[in-house]
């Protein structure tokens, strides 16, 4: 079965086709970084827009690299939530209209699942059960993975994502727009003793998160720094706020992999590209003899792949999920554990 994977929950316009005996045949990505940059964040109404510039340019696209040709669709699966409305409206009516056009069915997926999932795109894929950190710019969990559609939320984050923190420190140090790579590289020239701040949270003995007073301790950080805060300061007080990060993350997740007494965590989402995290997480692993699995770097971000791929996975379980009831909606909120596994 081949599937057409579409992606437009936010700023990132993906197609994929994957084709489940034969693996990921292409996939493209037209990323909006650029244009929302000189707003220092993601304008809704602008991503909508672009959505509908990029998509059908990026269907023919993988159609092309795949060498096929629309009728050998068999289904399309497209981001049914969470997030932006707009944009989710555009990969919706993009993925139904092209399936009335062409009699296929389609199948809405939860992004996160797709997130979840898109380790197993890789060449070396983690075997069920795992536990999975997943962070990304508006979610920070962590889950175990029983198998397909059975996810169990071990704790969340009860205010900023990681990602969010990532953005708006880099804001305050001055970094721009995405603020997650910008203020890792910076980091890598900073003094780890110069800034020693907060870990929310680290002692809290449950799974759950809290970023918003490491992103306010970075904000006092400035204010009280005196005169204008120097290129080797910014460095300094970046490596304070991405090592109090990373320290966060990886004790959660161990505790999480010894809560419940597996050995295979998988790390999803954009931050998962992280080098700092992938480094500590690497490090732990060794030491405390468990195994870590990444998405490929490609497929951190959100991308059309992942939707293919979890839709092919669904769909490989139970064909009756695809429907050809094409007056579609969108969840722009949508919990995870509203998502049932497929029958089998």
């Amino acid at each position: 079965m081949i599937v057409l994977g579409v992606e437009s929950s936010c700023d990132e316009t993906g197609l994929a086709l994957y084709d489940t005996n034969a693996g990921l045949l292409s996939h493209a990505l037209y990323s909006q970084v650029a244009m929302h940059e000189q707003y220092g964040g993601v304008v809704p109404e602008l991503a909508s827009r672009d959505h509908i510039r990029r998509a059908i340019p990026l269907l023919e696209q993988v159609l092309h690299e795949a060498a096929l040709t629309r009728d050998r669709i068999d289904a399309i699966a497209y981001t049914q939530g969470p997030g932006l409305a707009g944009a989710l409206l555009v990969g919706a009516s993009v993925a139904c209209g092209l399936g009335l056009a062409l009699d296929k069915p389609v199948l809405g997926i939860h992004h996160l699942e797709g997130h979840l999932l898109s380790p197993l795109l890789a060449s070396d894929p983690p075997a069920f059960p795992f536990i999975a950190l997943l962070v990304s710019g508006g979610h920070t969990q962590l889950m175990r993975v029983d198998g397909v559609g059975r996810y169990t939320l071990l704790g969340e984050t009860l205010d900023d994502a990681a990602g969010e923190a990532f953005d708006k420190s880099a804001k305050l140090l001055g970094l721009g727009y995405p603020g997650g790579p910008a203020i890792s590289r910076m980091a890598e020239f900073g003094d780890p003793l110069a800034y020693k701040l907060p870990r929310p949270m680290l002692h809290s003995k449950d799974f759950n998160f809290s970023f918003s007073g490491l992103k306010t301790a970075v904000l006092t950080v400035v204010k009280n720094h005196p005169g204008n805060v120097c290129e080797q300061d910014k460095a300094n007080i970046a490596r304070g706020f991405v090592d109090a990060m990373v320290d966060v993350l990886v004790a959660k997740s161990l505790s999480a992999l010894k809560h419940t007494g597996l050995n295979r965590l998988v790390v999803a989402g954009g931050v998962g590209a992280n080098r700092q995290l992938r480094a500590a997480l690497d490090a732990a692993g060794l030491k405390k003899r468990f195994r870590v699995y990444y998405p490929e770097l490609e497929f951190c971000t959100d991308n059309g792949a992942m939707i293919a791929f979890a839709g092919g996975l669904r769909l490989a379980q139970d064909p009756t999920l695809a429907v050809r009831n094409y007056a579609f909606n969108v969840r722009p909120r949508w919990p995870l554990a509203e998502l049932g596994a497929p029958r089998a």
